[in-house]
């Protein structure tokens, strides 16, 4: 468990900072919708607690991370890019402290997760889908 362990733990991380890097990234553009943000605020609220698990409970990134988290996205635009800039932060320092401790990860359950295609893939499905159904439309002869 040693070894898959640590791999796992270093995986959590990685992905918990490319989340982070979503965010806080400079060249990362600033989410356009309330839905956007509401997204990115859910993955950063399922890496805080899959790292929670990790830390110490007493350890303050996790207290503060976990606190924030619970609370919801504001509604107004300004407001709700500062309390997903400050989530980000907050996994920042929760991985900080993952990192600084070593500790070896409790097993979880993985979940299978579905592919999400991207957008060009969606766009090229439907217009391939729309080109069959124009060459079977002037295929079919006319009564």
């Amino acid at each position: 468990m040693g070894v898959s362990g640590s791999v796992q733990q270093r995986d959590r991380t990685v992905a918990a900072t490319e989340a982070v890097a979503l965010v806080l990234d400079e060249t990362s553009p600033l989410p356009e919708s309330a839905s956007d943000v509401e997204e990115l605020a859910q993955r950063l609220r399922g890496h805080i607690s899959q790292l929670g698990v990790v830390v110490p409970p007493g350890t303050t990134a996790l207290r503060s991370a976990q606190q924030l988290a619970s609370e919801g996205v504001p509604d107004s635009y300004i407001p709700s890019r500062v309390y997903l800039v400050k989530l980000a932060e907050a996994t920042q320092a929760l991985v900080a402290a993952v990192l600084a401790h070593g500790v070896v990860p409790v097993q979880t359950v993985c979940r299978r997760r579905w592919w999400k295609p991207r957008i060009n893939v969606q766009r090229g499905v439907v217009f391939a889908v729309a080109l069959a159904c124009l060459v079977w439309a002037a295929s079919v002869p006319r009564a």
